[in-house]
């Protein structure tokens, strides 16, 4: 008679799985956020500016116009100094990660008051609040993707 059983090729106690972290290194999740802010921010001016808006911007009598390198500036600029600085203090406490993503996406919002006081045609306004709303879910994203590397 044969036997079906197979044989035992492992240990007898399981092993625990292997700690693999999910997040990205601190320059990996910068980067990632940059470049992504920029792209989507990029994508809504295309959209805006194939709806027609303006694309300028009026202050003190003196026309700004949005142009492509002004949103890059504006999108990589204020993400890599502020997430900088909150990676940087996290390595002090690590805490600071946390409370940075609500400062950082706090003041991303609080900011969308300028596009909505701009005064410019309605186009403009709702693409560059939605701008600034695409850089606080940028900013809050970015020190996530870093803060499950820890």
């Amino acid at each position: 008679m044969s036997s079906s059983a197979v044989p035992n090729s492992g240990p007898a106690v399981p092993t625990a799985p292997s700690a693999r972290r999910s997040g990205l290194s601190w320059w990996k999740a910068l980067v990632t956020g940059a470049v992504g802010a920029a792209v989507v921010n990029l994508i809504v001016l295309a959209v805006a500016k194939l709806a027609g808006a303006s694309l300028i911007v009026v202050d003190s009598g003196e026309q700004h116009p949005i142009t492509v390198g002004g949103v890059i500036g504006a999108s990589v600029v204020p993400l890599v100094v502020g997430t900088g600085a909150a990676l940087l203090m996290a390595l002090w406490k690590p805490v600071f990660l946390r409370i940075a993503q609500y400062v950082g996406g706090g003041l991303a919002l609080l900011s969308v008051a300028g596009p909505l006081s701009s005064g410019a045609d309605g186009g403009t306004v709702a693409a560059l609040s939605l701008m600034h709303i695409t850089l606080g879910v940028a900013v809050v994203t970015t020190l996530k993707l870093h803060r499950r590397h820890h």
